[in-house]
């Protein structure tokens, strides 16, 4: 499939200095991309990435930034990713994720670009499956973000592409209250994690391959207004996970399953990769087990980091 290159192309990043932002931003500046990242807190430019400090809540300053930096290729990716039904997530995930992604939309309407990705989520809910409404604040606002997206590029050209991504692990990701890091990290310190009851199935996908897919989004080139999956394809359940990182970590300490409550209503996906594939040419490349094992050296060896 004839793919467009980035070298040279003006490349906006939001939600820069998370777990996938940091990873794809470093894979943007291999490929010559003149990448720009925006970030709330002071940051300074390093590794070939310019910094900008900008709160995407706010239209003034998603204005300012596409005037400034007349992005070629925008990747959405500012989230506050937390799946809780808890009401204090309702306002959290309302504005980082829903607000910044109609400012962004806008701002694109009126400067323009050639290629904007968002990004969705696999718990969005699913209406021919009979989902009549989502299941935490999260998968809300993720949902009207992509009716948002849909709507920009039926309405107004606007060149939206979505990415449905799923369950996303790999090294480097600091956020202690995910599954992965939270039951890793406690290994190795030889706690037992505290885990609900491991049943749920989960389309796991590795960090690196959703970069590459994120990449093949921006440079595949007729997919305007599509939706695309990125994940493994196949279900693993939390408690299959567990016990992988039992083994590699290597551990006296054992997960205490059933201490913490299933959270309700949690969907239960598996992607579609063999359209993703026959749409853009991209396929996951790192299996599990290779990928836990580089996730679980990453902690091993930054365990000091997280006291």
């Amino acid at each position: 499939m004839q793919m467009a290159s980035l070298a040279g192309q003006a490349v906006l990043v939001t939600g820069a200095s998370g777990f996938i932002g940091s990873h794809l931003c470093r894979r943007l500046v291999t490929l010559g991309g003149e990448v720009h990242a925006v970030s709330r807190k002071p940051h300074g430019d390093d590794g070939g990435v310019r910094w900008m400090q900008a709160d995407v809540c706010e239209i003034s300053d998603v204005r300012a930034i596409m005037r400034t930096i007349r992005p070629d290729v925008v990747f959405h990716l500012a989230s506050h990713v937390m799946g809780s039904p808890a009401l204090e997530h309702v306002l959290p995930t309302f504005h980082a994720n829903l607000e910044s992604t109609v400012n962004l939309l806008t701002a694109v309407a009126e400067t323009g670009c050639k290629r904007i990705i968002l990004t969705g989520s696999l718990a969005e809910p699913e209406a021919e499956k009979g989902e009549r409404f989502p299941s935490a604040p999260y998968a809300a606002a993720k949902w009207a973000g992509s009716g948002y997206g849909r709507m920009f590029h039926a309405l107004y050209g606007v060149p939206a592409v979505l990415a449905r991504v799923f369950m996303v692990y790999g090294p480097e990701q600091r956020d202690a209250t995910k599954l992965i890091p939270y039951v890793t990290l406690s290994l190795l310190r030889e706690k037992a994690p505290q885990i609900a009851s491991g049943a749920r199935l989960v389309d796991w996908i590795y960090v690196g391959d959703v970069v590459e897919g994120f990449i093949a989004l921006a440079t595949t080139p007729g997919i305007e207004g599509a939706t695309l999956e990125l994940g493994s394809g196949e279900l693993v359940p939390i408690r299959e996970i567990v016990r992988k990182l039992e083994a590699l970590a290597g551990s006296h300490a054992s997960a205490s399953f059933g201490a913490l409550a299933d959270r309700p209503l949690e969907p239960v996906r598996v992607a579609d990769v063999g359209h993703t594939q026959a749409t853009i040419g991209w396929t996951p490349r790192t299996g599990l087990d290779a990928g836990l094992r580089q996730t679980v050296q990453w902690y091993r060896e930054h365990v000091h980091e997280f006291e």
